[in-house]
């Protein structure tokens, strides 16, 4: 199922969401969240990823796009994650966000990271994440600590899609 999308200033963007305990990850309430996360984030243009704040969940669980993912075969799903600094390397790149629609802005991010998270199935994993990929996941879980990206941002600026 599509889910509604919160737009700023929605004060649910702004609070950090609870970790999910392993136990509770088969549950049917989480793996149907997962999916509709999945659904939604499809339907939309453009996107690389969805965090379940960004549709109302206070609940740890973010997606990314397959098409982003080192593996390419199936979305990565990230439950309770957490990263750290795997280079000291830092760079600009522009990033918009289903939750403030139209607004883009430059944010400087890690180029690459140690992610550790749980999947959709309560296995754990641990990975190293570079470039897009590792700034994908960064604004992901931002948004799970309640920070939106156009609090980090530089120049931010309104993009409107032409009308043919």
């Amino acid at each position: 199922m599509i889910l509604n999308i919160l737009i700023e200033p929605d004060e649910l963007l702004h609070k950090v969401a609870n970790n999910i305990d392993v136990n509770e990850i088969k549950s049917e309430k989480i793996q149907q969240l997962i999916a509709n996360l999945k659904e939604t984030m499809r339907s939309q243009d453009n996107g690389a990823g969805i965090a379940a704040t960004q549709v109302g969940e206070l609940a740890q669980v973010c997606i990314i796009e397959k098409e982003f993912t080192t593996e390419k075969n199936d979305d990565l799903v990230l439950i309770n994650p957490q990263w750290q600094k795997a280079s000291i390397l830092r760079g600009w790149d522009e990033e918009g966000c289903f939750s403030v629609p139209g607004i883009y802005g430059r944010v400087k991010r890690y180029k690459k990271i140690k992610v550790q998270a749980l999947d959709e199935n309560g296995n754990k994993m641990e990975f190293i994440a570079d470039n897009f990929l590792a700034r994908i996941i960064q604004h992901e879980v931002d948004h799970l600590n309640g920070i939106l990206f156009i609090e980090k941002a530089k120049d931010l600026h309104k993009y409107e899609k032409e009308i043919m």
